[in-house]
């Protein structure tokens, strides 16, 4: 009877597991299932939204009160970026994604950053270009261009979709990694040789794995003399605003890059043209669209890309920004009924 009594426990232990699977796994296409039924709401009120919308005109009002209000809360003229006037010598830097460890400004570290703030206090017009796959095709690259000034993420490729120009392009830490990991600085330099005299910047105080990539390119430009200017963004800059967001309902591990650099136009511009910002699979038209305009990888999952988007369409309702969600030759997105 024992060896019959053990296959008899042995196959309602296989049956149970096998329900326990299936439970895993009918949770899991549950949990997608929702988050896709959110996503498609969301992206239906957007388009409702967008078909109720008037000729879209800025609100000076408007954009001026958010202007004062992330003027007290982020101050991003004076911190936006790590300089020897902000980070003297000796001085400590909490990293924002990891407040429980720091960085000291020592003699090396301090030779890397800019002197004064490098930016200007006020700017007529200003361009931030996201890399959503809502931007291809969309011949927005000669409209992008005439912005006096112009920020793109991520270092991403120029096309006459996208536009040639650059003012400002980010650079995080673990694209460095992935692109540059032989550490071959002419690699570097070539690759931003295609944004001209542009700041490239970087979140080399988020966390301490950020350090070692970031020195390494802000070096690689220096002794290379070469036209850019790598900027170091200031983790008190990056707190403040992930808390000014924060109570405006977008809650994630961190905020996009996109968001980061929409908030410091609005800081300093008077008119903000946001362009390439759309965050889901279909286009308005209800086309298929890639994750970016130049490849289809997808987004880190950390960030709030839907609760972000929500945002700027009310921005855009506002007349703080003006969303550019069709294509720039005169020829918009049919919006789906």
């Amino acid at each position: 009877m024992a060896p019959f009594s053990c296959s008899r426990k042995g196959l309602w232990l296989a049956i149970v597991l096998a329900v326990l699977t299936l439970c895993w796994f009918w949770i899991q296409e549950r949990r997608v299932d929702s988050s896709r039924r959110k996503s498609f709401v969301l992206m239906s009120k957007i388009i409702s939204l967008l078909q109720l919308q008037p000729q879209w005109r800025r609100n000076v009002t408007n954009s001026e009160a958010l202007r004062r209000n992330l003027k007290e809360c982020c101050d991003a003229e004076r911190l936006f970026a790590v300089t020897q006037h902000n980070a003297p010598l000796g001085s400590v830097l909490q990293f924002d994604l990891d407040s429980s460890t720091s960085h000291t400004v020592d003699a090396h570290t301090y030779s890397l950053f800019v002197k004064e703030p490098p930016l200007p206090r006020r700017l007529s017009s200003c361009a931030v270009v996201g890399n959503g796959g809502i931007l291809k095709n969309s011949g927005c690259g000669q409209e992008i261009d005439r912005a006096q000034f112009i920020i793109r993420c991520n270092l991403p490729p120029l096309t006459t979709d996208s536009g040639k120009r650059t003012h400002i392009v980010t650079a995080n830490p673990s694209i460095i990694d992935k692109r540059f990991k032989d550490l071959k600085g002419s690699k570097l330099l070539e690759c931003l040789s295609v944004y001209d005299r542009s700041f490239i910047y970087m979140p080399a105080f988020s966390s301490s794995i950020g350090i070692k990539p970031s020195f390494w390119a802000a070096q690689t430009v220096a002794d290379a003399s070469a036209n850019q200017t790598v900027l170091f963004a200031h983790p008190e800059f990056l707190r403040r605003v992930s808390a000014f967001w924060a109570a405006r309902d977008v809650s994630a591990q961190r905020l996009s890059t996109g968001l980061f650099m929409v908030t410091l136009a609005l800081s300093l511009c008077d008119q903000v043209d946001v362009y390439g910002f759309w965050p889901f699979s279909h286009g308005p038209d209800n086309k298929t669209l890639s994750h970016h305009y130049y490849d289809n990888e997808p987004p880190n999952s950390y960030h709030a890309m839907p609760q972000e988007f929500k945002q700027l369409t009310q921005l855009h309702d506002s007349g703080v920004i003006r969303l550019q969600l069709g294509n720039c030759g005169g020829v918009e997105h049919e919006l789906s009924h």
